[in-house]
C-alpha cells in the first residue's frame, strides 16, 4: 500500500494489567494472594505449549477462548509462511514466561515485535476489528445490506476512461496522511472553510437571540443554519477529483496510521460523488467487506502479502456476491505468480513500494508484467493498476507502455493546491473532457 515505511525497533519491556483477547502482553504481572503451590493450572494445548503460552490463569470460558483465537493465529501464520508472505497476521509467539517469588513476568523479544510498519498495521488491525465485530456482528450487517445503496461498476469505470482518454484511467486517492508522509492535507480549502465557520457562528448567534426574544428567524436564516462548513473536507476534495477527470476514487479508512474513516467513505458515497469508490482497508477478515458494501464501497482493496491464497479466493466470492469489485495487490513476482493461479481476478494492483525497503521503483511494473505474465494476464482480460512512484507523465507513459490500463495516485494530487490541475500534470493534458 502506497505511503508505507520501515520501522526500525528495539526490544523492550512494557507493562500491562491482563493479557489482551488478540496479542500476548509484552510483560505483565500479578501478585497472587495464595502461594504458588496451591494455584490451579489449566494445561493449553501442544501448539500453544510450543508457543510459549502456558500461564497459570482462571479456568474460564474466556480464557479459553484466547488461547483458541491464539493458535489459530499461529496456525495462520504458518499456512502465509508456506506460500512466501513475509507479513504475520499475529505475534508468533508469546514472550517466556519467568516467576520471581509471588510474580509472573514476560520479557519482550525480537520476534514478538512487528518487522516492518505494514506488519505493525496488520497486527493492530487483528484487535480492531475484533473489537469492532463484538459491537456490530456480521448478522447485522447483512440485515443492513439488504437497504444499502446499489453498487456502481468500478472496473467498468476504468475501462471507458481508458478508453475515453486514450491514457490509463485514474483511481485518484482521497486521503488525509500516511505513515511516511505525515498529514498531506487537513483541509481542501482552508481559506474557505474558515469563512464558512465564520459565518455559521455569526447565524447561530442570530439563531440563539431569536430564540431568546420567542421569534423565529427568517427561513432562509433557518436554511443557512446547517450551511456547509460541518461538511467533510475530504468529500470537496472528491469533488474536485470527479471534476478533474478521475475514473474512480480510492478512500483510506484505516484511522490510526492514514487518518482515515469508513464514515469518510459514507461521506462522500451520500454526498452525491459518482465515481465509484475504492474501499482502500487493511482487510484482514470478511467481516470488513460487508461493512465497506454498506458503508457505500463499490471496490475493495485485498493484498497478498497479507492474505493467504484461501483467503483471497474466498473473500474474491464474497465480493463478487456482494457487487463489489476485487482490487487485489501484488509487490513481487511470488505474489504475482500466486494471484494469476486464483480464478475470478479481474484487478491486479502492482505496487512499486518494495515492502522489505521500502524504496519506490516504476521499473518494478515493468519486471512483473514481462513475458509469461503479461501473457497470462492478457489471455485472462485482467486490468492491471500502477500504484506508487507515479509524478509524472514520464512515469504514467512508462507503466502505460509496460501494460498498465489505470493508475492509482495519491499523493502528487492530493497536495495540490487545484486537485484538476495536479490530475493534468499527471498526465501532461487535460483528461476531464
Amino acid at each position: 500500500m502506497e505511503g508505507l515505511v520501515s520501522m526500525k525497533t528495539a526490544p523492550g519491556i512494557s507493562f500491562q494489567s491482563i493479557p489482551s483477547p488478540n496479542q500476548r502482553p509484552n510483560f505483565f504481572l500479578r501478585r497472587s494472594s495464595m502461594d504458588l503451590q496451591h494455584r490451579r493450572f489449566h494445561f493449553p494445548s501442544i501448539r500453544a505449549q510450543q508457543s510459549g503460552t502456558i500461564f497459570p490463569r482462571k479456568e474460564d470460558e474466556e480464557d479459553s477462548l484466547k488461547v483458541k483465537e491464539w493458535e489459530v493465529g499461529m496456525l495462520q501464520n504458518e499456512v502465509a509462511a508456506s506460500q512466501g508472505i513475509r507479513i504475520r497476521r499475529r505475534p508468533p509467539s508469546g514472550p517466556p514466561l519467568h516467576y520471581v517469588g509471588p510474580f509472573e513476568f514476560r520479557l519482550q523479544n525480537e520476534g514478538n515485535t512487528p518487522r516492518n510498519i505494514l506488519e505493525e498495521i496488520v497486527w493492530h488491525k487483528d484487535v480492531e476489528v475484533s473489537q469492532m465485530k463484538e459491537k456490530k456482528p456480521l448478522l447485522s450487517l447483512k440485515k443492513v445490506i439488504e437497504n444499502a445503496l446499489p453498487t456502481r461498476d468500478f472496473v467498468g469505470a476504468l475501462k471507458a476512461a481508458h478508453l475515453r482518454t486514450g491514457v490509463p484511467g485514474l483511481i485518484a486517492e482521497v486521503k488525509k496522511a500516511s505513515p511516511s508522509r505525515g498529514i498531506l492535507r487537513e483541509n481542501f480549502d482552508p481559506v474557505k472553510n474558515l469563512s464558512l465557520f465564520l459565518v455559521q457562528i455569526l447565524i447561530r448567534k442570530f439563531d440563539w437571540i431569536c430564540h431568546k426574544i420567542d421569534v423565529l428567524p427568517p427561513n432562509e436564516i433557518r436554511g443557512l443554519i446547517k450551511c456547509p462548513a460541518d461538511e467533510n473536507p475530504l468529500v470537496e476534495i472528491a469533488r474536485a477529483y470527479e471534476k478533474g477527470g478521475a475514473a474512480c476514487l480510492s478512500v483510506l479508512t484505516d484511522e490510526k496510521y492514514f487518518k482515515g474513516s469508513f464514515e469518510n467513505l459514507e461521506a462522500i458515497r451520500n454526498a452525491g460523488v459518482k465515481c465509484p469508490l475504492l474501499c482502500k482497508e487493511f482487510v484482514i477478515d470478511a467481516w470488513q467487506i460487508y461493512y465497506a458494501r454498506i458503508k457505500g464501497a463499490d471496490a475493495i482493496l485485498l493484498i497478498a502479502a497479507v492474505l493467504p491464497d484461501l483467503d483471497i479466493r474466498y473473500m474474491i466470492k464474497i465480493c463478487k456476491m456482494l457487487g463489489l469489485a476485487a482490487l487485489v495487490e501484488v509487490h513481487d513476482e511470488r505474489e504475482m505468480d500466486r494471484v494469476l493461479g486464483i480464478e475470478g481476478i479481474e484487478l491486479i494492483g502492482i505496487n512499486n513500494r518494495n515492502l522489505e525497503t521500502f524504496e519506490v521503483d516504476i521499473s518494478n511494473t515493468k519486471k512483473l508484467l514481462e513475458g509469461e505474465r503479461g501473457q497470462m494476464i492478457r489471455k485472462k482480460d485482467i486490468i492491471v493498476v500502477g500504484e506508487s512512484g507515479l509524478f509524472t507523465p514520464d512515469d504514467v507513459a512508462y507503466v502505460q507502455e509496460a501494460g498498465v490500463k489505470a493508475v492509482l495516485v495519491g499523493e502528487s494530487i492530493v497536495k495540490q493546491s487545484d486537485p484538476g490541475k495536479g490530475i493534468s500534470g499527471l498526465f501532461g493534458k487535460d483528461i476531464s473532457l
